[in-house]
């Protein structure tokens, strides 16, 4: 795997400069896109993302700003003239969404459109190099975490000494709960959702969220490499505090912003 692009960090609802979540992971010959907030699409082209290339999307839960954007980009990429599969992989219900929101539009598209829904946890999908597993989160409704690992570690990593395949594990909403910690030891990088500063611990556990410290405290107890932190409230303007707290407590964090593409070392 080559890195992530965050195409989108904020929650709940877009803002004028932050858009909901969505991320496209580079492993070697595929794209990734994990979520697909509003605004996605834009997104796509404002970073000059390849469509075409985007093999497997990934959908978390049901809660809009991690899906409001996935018919849109589906129907945009029948326009274009797709024909490759699409692999949409997501809660179960989600599939009964998009057939109804295909058929009542009368959309027929070019390409095959596959949907895969999540187990409750473990094996969801496996490419060329790629191996991808889920997990349950703790969320307000049924939601899920993504593990993505490389099956052998690439020419240029095996010589730098390394024996395994990159990793990177998608921590989606979710409040602070211990249990995550074994299931994503030892990733070389962790997205954990930060909704909230550190103040705001009892909001955090009322809406199901987490906190900066909370998250930082997750990546430590799992011996994570690095620690990508998003989702955040419309509340705040300047992130910066939240990159403040959360390194406090685990130095090597970077804060989920919109264009970055955090290349995987």
């Amino acid at each position: 795997m080559q890195g992530v692009t965050i195409l989108g960090n904020n929650s709940a609802v877009p803002a004028f400069d932050r858009h909901p979540t969505a991320q496209v992971l580079t492993a070697r010959d595929h794209l990734y896109l994990i979520d697909c907030g509003e605004g996605t699409q834009i997104q796509i082209i404002h970073y000059k993302i390849r469509r075409s290339k985007i093999h497997r999307i990934f959908i978390s839960h049901l809660h809009g700003d991690h899906y409001f954007g996935l018919i849109g980009l589906i129907n945009s990429m029948g326009l274009l003239g797709r024909i490759q599969p699409l692999h949409i992989h997501g809660p179960e219900p989600l599939w009964q969404i998009l057939q109804l929101q295909l058929r009542e539009a009368d959309t027929h598209l070019p390409f095959d459109l596959q949907f895969h829904p999540l187990p409750e946890e473990g094996f969801v999908a496996e490419d060329k190099n790629t191996t991808v597993h889920c997990f349950r989160t703790n969320h307000r409704i049924a939601c899920w975490g993504f593990l993505f690992e490389e099956k052998q570690p690439t020419r240029t990593e095996r010589a730098a000494g390394r024996d395994r395949g990159m990793s990177y594990a998608f921590c989606a909403d979710t409040k602070y709960d211990l249990s995550l910690v074994e299931k994503i030891k030892g990733a070389d990088w962790v997205y954990h959702e930060t909704t909230y500063l550190d103040d705001l611990r009892a909001n955090a556990e009322m809406r199901y969220h987490s906190t900066t410290r909370q998250a930082a405290e997750i990546a430590r107890l799992a011996g994570a490499g690095n620690l990508l932190i998003g989702h955040f409230s419309s509340k705040y303007a300047d992130l910066e505090p939240f990159l403040e707290e959360a390194q406090e407590v685990f130095p090597r964090t970077y804060l989920a912003l919109e264009g970055t593409t955090f290349l995987f070392k």
